[in-house]
């Protein structure tokens, strides 16, 4: 429940998405280390989201993915 009344179908399925990506997160994190596993989530967010949006013709959201992931490589390539 949020604000005292139930989610809609729309919120509930925007909350489980969030929900999912953390675990994802989560999960990555705790096998490969911080900066590795940070790097992997992006990547399977990009995979996933990124889709999706190419679909939609959002490149903006790509264009911020990609921009994270390059400053993850740089940070341990530099």
């Amino acid at each position: 429940m949020s604000a005292g009344r139930p989610l809609t179908k729309i919120e509930r399925k925007k909350y489980n998405r969030a929900e999912h990506e953390r675990k994802i997160r989560q999960d990555l994190i705790a096998q490969h280390g911080n900066d590795l596993g940070t790097f992997y989530y992006w990547l399977r967010i990009m995979n996933i989201r990124g889709t999706q949006a190419f679909r939609d013709g959002d490149t903006v959201f790509i264009r911020e993915v990609a921009l994270a992931l390059e400053n993850v490589y740089r940070r341990h390539a530099g």
